[in-house]
């Protein structure tokens, strides 16, 4: 079952990315305590856009290149928000899903960039490429929980009926 099984935030860009167990997901803001919710990411844009709120990747992406490469690279290092199991982030891509009872719209991927390449090791700009994650707009206000499931809104149902559970 896809579920988030790790929460990266940063404070600024200068700030190393940490775990917390919960966050608070705000539409137009990000995640409260980001770098991108505070407006002090490194491509922090003014005003906010909707695919800067919230990032994903999935954990297998991050193992298979840290495994694949012989370096070592972890969710810190990829410096997204939500680390996910048990889904392909790119089948998301224009969909709306649920991150326990936040509701996220998947806008586009999120692509590694000569920043995180400078700031860990350069293959990951070839490594991570299609596997850098995804950018998501946040359409409600809630809590994100490490554990939580990842849930995709049926095409044709209202968002407010999708799922939103815990296993």
């Amino acid at each position: 079952m896809a579920r988030i099984i790790d929460i990266v935030i940063a404070t600024d860009t200068a700030s190393p990315a940490v775990f917390v167990p919960s966050v608070r997901a705000v539409p137009g803001r990000g995640l409260e305590g980001d770098r991108y919710y505070n407006g002090a990411g490194t491509f922090s844009p003014h005003p906010q856009r909707p695919d800067f709120e919230v990032t994903l990747i999935q954990k297998e992406h991050i193992d298979s290149f840290a495994s694949g490469n012989g370096v070592s690279f972890t969710p810190l290092d990829a410096r997204r928000n939500l680390v996910t199991v048990g889904v392909d982030l790119n089948t998301l891509v224009g969909r709306e899903f649920r991150a326990g009872a936040v509701l996220i719209r998947g806008m586009r991927l999120c692509e590694p960039c000569n920043y995180l390449a400078k700031r860990t090791t350069p293959e990951v700009l070839r490594g991570l490429l299609h596997k850098g994650g995804l950018r998501g707009q946040i359409l409600s206000e809630g809590e994100i929980r490490v554990g939580d499931a990842l849930v995709e809104t049926p095409p044709g149902q209202p968002p407010d009926q999708a799922p939103a559970r815990r296993d």
